[in-house]
């Protein structure tokens, strides 16, 4: 016997054909999309308010990867649209789920910069209490984070609490199998959890067409049954107004979302990478011709939402923010070896017992 998906059910998992779009590359308001809502001013205001103040800390934590204040930074300069969009559409009960790429992101929901590059540095864990500030620790393996937000989210509805978990991926995690296994579940629980793709076309050096076939990475969510979007990822209106949207479907329980963000990453993968043997400068100006920033800049101008006072408001308070960032930073920390145990398990193991005497062990030997 053969069974039939009905058609309406189909589509209403299909991204749009193109993607979103609320604002030009050159900042001039577009037509919008009748299905989206246009987000509203203030949030506008306060989003450009977030990219300026993430840019700069994006910019000071290169420099302090330079100084070697810092082991490694993955800066995220020109995917801010997609870094601010995100925490700004969640509540404070809502969680996050962030990549190593995206500590503007968690700047943006308000963790403390500080604690932020911790883990950057080779420092304390993850740097911040997840709980506290409801951010998983910044994921360094591919995609392992979006299984874990799944089942956070999925915990979640069968508590009854009124949260919303938002993933963070980049384009190469789409590739790994625990993407997969967490559109998969995700779709077949109900969870409310939302998967941003943050498609900036490059797994470190391999670009998007070596990674999959897909007419975009939007369509990886129709056969998990998972209701999906892709938008210009460097206009900020456009990726606010439609994760407003998503979150609003997976807070309501019509289970996940999947966004495609198109946007790119104009430095190099890390500061170990070198960027000029995968990718011409070509490439890097035109995409920085749609630098988000100066997009949603222009865009607000001109709607008189901005003017030139609020632009020298707003850098400044990011210039005070990089200053009091780099100033704690070049204070140089005694570490506490054997606090390498704590927080490990609720209750230690017989075997960290033993790890931690051992070492207490050979650092008595040491000063004696």
């Amino acid at each position: 016997m053969t069974v039939k998906t009905p058609r309406r059910l189909v589509q209403g998992l299909l991204p749009s054909p193109t993607p979103v779009r609320f604002v030009s590359e050159e900042g001039k308001a577009l037509k919008p999309p009748t299905s989206y809502a246009l987000p509203e001013d203030q949030l506008l205001r306060q989003a450009y308010r977030r990219m300026v103040v993430g840019r700069r800390f994006d910019t000071q934590a290169t420099a302090l990867t330079k100084q070697g204040r810092l082991a490694v930074y993955p800066s995220s300069r020109g995917q801010e649209a997609c870094q601010v969009a995100g925490p700004l559409v969640l509540g404070e009960k809502d969680w996050l789920f962030p990549t190593y790429r995206d500590s503007v992101a968690l700047v943006s929901r308000g963790v403390d910069p500080v604690e932020v590059l911790t883990l950057l540095r080779g420092d304390w864990h993850c740097g911040y209490d997840p709980v506290a500030v409801r951010v998983a620790p910044q994921c360094t393996p591919l995609a392992t984070q979006v299984i874990h937000a799944t089942g956070l989210a999925d915990a979640m509805r069968r508590t009854g609490e009124a949260g919303v978990v938002l993933a963070l991926i980049g384009d190469g995690g789409t590739s790994e199998g625990d993407f997969h296994e967490a559109l998969n579940f995700a779709a077949v629980l109900g969870a409310p959890v939302v998967f941003l793709v943050q498609n900036n076309k490059y797994a470190i050096s391999v670009p998007l067409a070596k990674q999959t076939a897909a007419p975009a990475l939007a369509y990886k969510g129709i056969g998990y049954g998972v209701r999906s979007e892709q938008v210009d990822g460097n206009d900020l209106v456009a990726v606010t107004a439609v994760l407003q949207a998503a979150v609003t479907h997976a807070r309501t329980g019509q289970g996940p979302f999947l966004l495609e963000a198109h946007t790119y990453r104009m430095d190099a993968h890390t500061n170990a990478d070198d960027a000029t043997r995968y990718r011409d400068q070509e490439e890097v100006d035109r995409w920085s011709a749609a630098d988000p920033l100066h997009r949603l800049e222009t865009y607000l101008r001109g709607r008189g939402l901005l003017d030139d006072a609020d632009i020298t408001g707003f850098q400044e308070e990011a210039e005070a923010l990089a200053t009091d960032l780099r100033e704690r930073m070049n204070i140089d920390t005694a570490p506490d070896l054997l606090s390498l145990f704590d927080h490990v398990y609720a209750e230690p193991t017989p075997q960290l017992r033993a790890q931690r005497a051992q070492l207490e062990a050979e650092l008595r030997a040491q000063e004696d």
